[in-house]
């Protein structure tokens, strides 16, 4: 069975417009990532600032394996 490979930026694209929730996802990934971004001009993080700058390393991480997830399941038909 010969399976075209659609890219990930046009599967991307697709699952936006066709799934609210990938795209909630998105922009909670893309949200999540500017909020790290700004402990990146810190030069020592407190205690509770790291304890923060992990959890929403985690949460980022847990956003991504779902959308990475639906993107697998919608490539093999099971969406």
């Amino acid at each position: 069975m010969n399976v075209v490979e659609v890219p990930e930026e046009s599967l991307r694209a697709q699952l936006r417009t066709e799934n609210p929730e990938f795209e909630k996802l998105e922009q909670e990934h893309r949200r999540l990532d500017r909020q790290l971004l700004d402990f990146e001009t810190h030069v020592y993080l407190s205690p509770e600032e790291e304890i923060e700058r992990r959890r929403l390393q985690k949460l980022k991480l847990a956003a991504k394996d779902k959308m990475t997830e639906m993107m697998r399941r919608y490539r093999s038909g099971n969406a």
